[in-house]
């Protein structure tokens, strides 16, 4: 699996992680979440650094508009932290993809 495959089952996974959590969906995302996740994904694959994407908070290029990165770093804020113990390889492929480009 390539990075940015990975980025984005992450990103997927805690928009279910916050989704559930926040706005007690059994499965799969509301129709709020859901849209992020399209935007996400969207935003994701045109990415201009491609493989060597750095983690979304140490990029130079913030490709999200305004409201949908607050509301996408209320997500992270909340989901990651508890990635480790919901999705933990997940969690630490994620870490690990950010060592590895930070170091580019």
């Amino acid at each position: 699996m390539s990075r940015l495959e990975r980025e984005k089952v992450t990103v997927q996974k805690m928009l279910r992680l916050y989704c559930k959590n926040h706005h007690h969906e059994k499965s799969g995302l509301c129709p709020e979440c859901q849209k992020l996740s399209e935007y996400a994904m969207s935003r994701l694959t045109r990415c201009k650094f491609g493989e060597s994407k750095p983690i979304c908070g140490k990029c130079p290029v913030h490709c999200y508009r305004p409201k949908e990165r607050q509301r996408i770093i209320e997500v992270m804020r909340y989901a990651g932290p508890r990635m480790l113990f919901v999705h933990p390889i997940a969690a630490i492929r994620h870490l690990m993809d950010g060592r590895k480009a930070n170091k580019h």
